[in-house]
């Protein structure tokens, strides 16, 4: 095993910053399925040999296949991991049940870099600010003075709710937890359950960062036909599509933000979650 040998395999903007942290910290340093943005090996030989490999964040779409944006290429996890050793460490974001159980059926040492508290609610950070450039950009109104419902409160809500204040928007977070429903209030917010926003007609701009079925129709139906509403949820989100377009309701969903409005900043929290493991 070539001890300082890092291999980083697919993945957004934020994963090619990565390798170049690595390198700078002295790894090397072998890239695959980044080519649109940073030179890359052409086949995946010597991979065994690596102290570390390191997969996207998310990992894969939970139906095997690895995530690529930067790539023309096609690869499954199955293809990565065929070519590791048992113990051979792997480091992935957000892995899905099916990647966990392939690596435990080949006996390798998955490591989720995502899983830890910190580099969570650091994630939130980009993407609470990407989102708020979004919105900017395609409201005809200004945050300030908007009504704007946050549907959810966990990391991600508590980073956008007193940006949007701070802007001078007027908040309504809407949660199912009591403990979040106080944390909102703590930070000068409205908050309740949804039930409890009242008209939801009187909002310019829906915020939504709960993987689950929130905004079906009825909900839908009771927003204005000018309403913006942004998902940020992971997929397949939290609006009924459908039913978004039977209704004529604008809909953006906004997925791995980080990568795309702050990379290397990104990146730069990447790098001190996997650093530790891989000098485990």
């Amino acid at each position: 095993m070539e001890e300082k040998a890092i291999w980083v395999v697919g993945g957004d903007e934020r994963m090619a910053a990565l390798s170049r942290l690595l390198e700078e910290d002295g790894y090397r340093v072998y890239r695959y399925g980044l080519e649109r943005r940073i030179p890359c090996c052409e086949t995946l030989e010597g991979l065994e040999g690596a102290r570390g490999v390191i997969l996207p964040l998310p990992a894969d779409d939970g139906a095997g296949r690895l995530r690529l944006p930067l790539s023309d290429l096609e690869l499954t996890a199955a293809e990565v991991l065929d070519r590791l050793e048992p113990d051979q460490l792997l480091l992935a974001g957000k892995a899905s049940p099916a990647l966990r159980a392939q690596a435990g059926e080949r006996g390798l040492v998955l490591r989720d870099y995502f899983a830890g508290e910190e580099l969570a609610r650091l994630n939130a950070i980009p993407t609470a600010e990407g989102a708020i450039r979004m919105a900017m950009e395609a409201l005809p109104v200004t945050i300030h003075d908007s009504e704007i419902l946050l549907l959810g409160f966990g990391r991600l809500g508590q980073a956008l709710g007193p940006r949007l204040r701070a802007l001078g928007g007027r908040v309504f977070a809407a949660a199912r937890r009591g403990e979040q429903r106080a944390q909102a209030r703590e930070m000068g917010l409205d908050s309740g359950s949804l039930s409890a926003a009242g008209k939801l007609g009187r909002f310019d701009l829906v915020i939504n960062t709960v993987p689950a079925a929130v905004l079906g129709e009825e909900e839908l139906s009771r927003l204005r036909q000018d309403a913006l509403i942004i998902d940020l949820a992971s997929l397949p989100g939290g609006v009924d599509d459908a039913a978004a377009a039977r209704l004529g309701r604008r809909v953006i969903h906004a997925l791995a933000l980080p990568g795309r409005e702050a990379p290397l900043t990104a990146a730069r929290y990447l790098y001190g979650a996997v650093r530790p493991m891989l000098e485990e």
